[in-house]
């Protein structure tokens, strides 16, 4: 049973979200975004992601106890404070998404995670359990089924329409795919197209880093199982009519806004098909393997189930200046690149040009813990606005995940970013 404060204090939260959302400036930075992935930026656009960081809104100024009601709370703080704080072009849209609640088997074979907690209480590091060392292992391995229920769904619809529908409308739409549990961070899954850390969890740093050499049959056998698996995720969602439009709101894992002219498709109808959407894929945990190599066995799965897609946003921390150029061709549909720090900043600048999105991810670990290095935050978008200088531009600040309760520390990039650019 929800107590009355607790709906008081979710209601005041919908009230200041939509103070934000309703706010001119939104309609103004949906249009700039939308420029950028157009490919025609009119400036650099500057987010700060703050959803990482487990003490943007500390657990005493939460009021409400049900886990799921807490989360929501958690939800709608975290974006009213960062509307009030920080500066930066977040856009605050009109309604408030929560994910469908999916049914998703295993493998055929458990993938367990194992954290380690602090003295502090943080859980941020972790582990599996590999439980694919084997071609013994692996012959369990097996396309995972799924299903969606609609009863609990629409329950979490309605439970949240009574409290605040009539301030803050409710959608629902998409899927978590990070979280077991996706009623309690509603980020919405935004189609995420990438294999290897699947394939990671399953065998493990060392197996993915060998096997290319010592079982590369065996690599490719899994590697099949994982590609086979999303593609049939994605046409799960598309049949199942639980996709939503994600070219009108925030993507999530990206870290980036959708917003752009050429989606969805001229034909479109009203139902969201995949072709009308974006598809965000990556493959950090192939750095390590030489282009050659990572083109020979995972490209052409990642390029596979991208191709259904209306775009693709491609990347997130690894380097990619040693093989873009292989990325590029597989994926037509590519328009959006991670340029991370492990990026040849200037060589990702040269290849992107007009043609595609240089999408910067600042180096996180110099806002991170008790001392910012603001020379070297300084340093990072100097030589960002350089190397990008004729680029489709959009600052992306993501993977914080300790200020040490110094929020004003954000603001203060942002100011100095925009001072950069000569705003």
């Amino acid at each position: 049973m929800i107590q009355e404060k607790e709906v008081q204090s979710l209601r005041r939260l919908a009230s200041r979200w939509m103070e934000h959302a309703s706010n001119p400036v939104m309609a103004e930075r949906r249009r700039q975004w939308q420029a950028v992935k157009d490919l025609r930026a009119e400036r650099p656009m500057i987010l700060v992601e703050t959803c990482m960081l487990a003490d943007y809104v500390g657990r005493n100024e939460l009021i409400c106890e049900d886990p799921y009601v807490r989360n929501i709370e958690k939800s709608l703080y975290e974006i009213v404070r960062h509307a009030d704080e920080i500066g930066d072009d977040i856009v605050v849209d009109p309604y408030f998404r929560i994910p469908w609640v999916l049914e998703i088997s295993d493998y055929g074979v458990p993938i367990e995670a194992h954290h380690a907690v602090t003295s502090s209480g943080s859980d941020l590091g972790y582990s599996f359990n590999f439980g694919v060392q084997s071609e013994h292992d692996a012959r369990k391995l097996h396309v995972r089924t799924r299903g969606v229920d609609r009863r609990e769904s629409l329950h979490q619809k309605d439970l949240l329409e009574d409290i605040f529908g009539d301030i803050l409308p409710v959608r629902l739409g998409g899927y978590d795919h990070f979280d077991p549990d996706p009623g309690y961070r509603p980020w919405l899954g935004n189609l995420y197209g990438g294999l290897t850390m699947d394939l990671f969890k399953l065998i493990g740093n060392d197996n993915l880093l060998t096997w290319v050499y010592d079982n590369p049959a065996l690599l490719h056998a899994i590697m099949t199982v994982i590609r086979e698996d999303r593609k049939a995720h994605f046409r799960f969602m598309e049949k199942e009519g639980l996709l939503y439009q994600n070219t009108d709101t925030w993507m999530p894992c990206p870290g980036s806004y959708g917003f752009v002219s050429d989606l969805p498709q001229p034909d479109h109808n009203g139902k969201v098909r995949l072709q009308d959407c974006w598809c965000w894929t990556e493959s950090q945990e192939s750095a390590p393997i030489s282009p050659a190599m990572f083109e020979e066995f995972f490209l052409p799965a990642i390029a596979e189930v991208t191709r259904p897609f209306g775009l693709t946003y491609y990347g997130c921390c690894e380097g990619l200046h040693d093989r873009f150029p292989r990325i590029a061709k597989a994926i037509p549909n590519l328009r959006a690149v991670s340029v991370s720090g492990w990026s040849n900043l200037a060589c990702m600048g040269e290849m992107l040009g007009r043609k595609y999105v240089y999408s910067r991810k600042p180096t996180p670990a110099h806002i991170s813990g008790a001392h910012p290095d603001w020379e070297l935050l300084e340093k990072d978008v100097r030589d960002t606005l350089a190397a990008a200088k004729n680029c489709s531009l959009e600052f992306c600040f993501r993977d914080i995940y300790t200020i040490d309760g110094d929020r004003s520390r954000l603001s203060r990039w942002v100011r100095m970013t925009r001072a950069m650019m000569g705003e």
